[in-house]
């Protein structure tokens, strides 16, 4: 459950923590989802790949701490994550990989039960971590888990922009709703980005935001006190269901390195455009 605490703190009190050096430091990106299953760790890869190719220094952070799989999504064999860096086994700099597509990443542990609740300590670390990798890129894509624990929000709490992935499935859409309704009344978030993935046809990306605007109109905005601005969900785009990226995921290489002439790939050449935009 999400902690008093927590539901009361403001995404843009705690990201303005990460800049009270007055450093410049890079765009942070939360990309999370009300589920699991979405795609999203098949995003944030390659959506990194996407930018690294426009000329950017982006680092993808797995910030599913407990559940980590971006390792297996790039064939990385890590000697090194960030529970090392936790607990003091090793460097930040140590543990800071090249990856395929050009660009680098932070990988976190798996099948670890301490990170499956944020203690201060979680807490504490997580943001000194992000703090110092900043200033050093140009975007940081942080991969949250999924749903909304503890965990994945104070992830999201500490990015500038949060992007929520969701399919046309119905559960999806329900989980999805759910997550931009946390995130508005928990978080004061008047604006989130949303992606489509696994569409049928185009446009039904852009029909789905829309549902989930008018929803999110209808019973979100009411409970939002003094809406200082329009709740916006906005829409980046959507990726079209691709056989290819079934068989890249199984052979752990990335779609936009293996077949960038498909589809699914151009979508997401686009949606880095829209983003650097």
């Amino acid at each position: 459950m999400t902690t008093p605490a927590l539901a009361r703190a403001s995404s843009s009190a705690i990201a303005a923590k990460l800049d009270a050096q007055g450093t410049p430091r890079g765009r942070i990106i939360a990309i999370t989802s009300g589920k699991g299953g979405v795609g999203k760790t098949f995003l944030s890869a390659n959506l990194a790949a996407a930018l690294a190719a426009r000329g950017e220094r982006v680092l993808v952070l797995d910030a599913d701490l407990g559940l980590a799989n971006l390792d297996v999504v790039l064939n990385l064999e890590p000697k090194l994550t960030l529970h090392d860096v936790f607990t003091a086994r090793c460097t930040l700099e140590q543990a800071i990989l090249a990856a395929p597509g050009g660009f680098s990443v932070l990988l976190a542990g798996s099948g670890l039960v301490e990170y499956s609740r944020l203690t201060p300590d979680v807490r504490e670390q997580l943001e000194r971590v992000i703090r110092t990798v900043a200033p050093r890129f140009d975007r940081i894509l942080l991969d949250t888990g999924a749903g909304i624990s503890d965990v994945v929000l104070y992830a999201v709490s500490l990015a500038d922009e949060v992007l929520v992935l969701a399919t046309p499935e119905p559960t999806s859409m329900t989980d999805a709703y759910a997550t931009i309704k946390v995130l508005a009344t928990q978080q004061q978030r008047r604006s989130i980005r949303l992606v489509v993935n696994q569409v049928s046809q185009s446009g039904e990306g852009r029909a789905i935001r829309n549902q989930l605007q008018l929803v999110v109109d209808r019973f979100v905005v009411p409970q939002v006190e003094a809406l200082d601005e329009p709740l916006k969900l906005d829409y980046l785009g959507e990726i079209p269901t691709d056989p290819n990226v079934r068989d890249t995921v199984q052979k752990r290489r990335l779609l936009l390195d293996a077949m960038p002439g498909t589809a699914a790939a151009q979508s997401i050449v686009r949606l880095a455009e829209r983003l650097a935009g």
